[in-house]
């Protein structure tokens, strides 16, 4: 971890690639494996960039679930997260609804879409 930029053993491991996650797992972004392995020229070599592809077919799946600036945003529904107004702050936040770890368990990914 020291040659790392000093990054913890837990920092260095959070985007390890997992087997047996959701196809929308940003793990699995074919730009961003280039990247980790140094081929920075063939990351960069798709149409637009990252997220191009859930871009270009109107999918809006590349917005998170977080709003920008406390305010909503149309058009995207999360799958596992509902938006909520946080009774001590008013701001609005993504509370886990469920079905994520069921999913995966039974490896039933057919509510996702295909952003890659």
């Amino acid at each position: 971890a020291e040659n790392m930029y000093f990054f913890s053993d837990l920092a260095l491991t959070l985007n390890e690639p997992e087997e047996r996650v959701a196809p929308t797992d940003s793990r699995l972004r074919p730009d961003q494996r280039l990247m980790e392995s140094g081929r920075r020229g063939q990351a960069n070599e798709g149409p637009r960039g990252v997220g191009f592809t859930s871009f270009q077919l109107g999918k809006a799946s590349h917005i998170p679930c977080f709003p920008l600036a406390g305010k909503d945003y149309e058009g995207y529904i999360p799958l596992w997260f509902e938006r909520k107004v946080d009774v001590m702050t008013g701001e609005l936040i993504c509370v886990y609804k469920g079905g994520y770890w069921e999913a995966k368990d039974k490896q039933d990914w057919s509510m996702c879409p295909d952003i890659f």
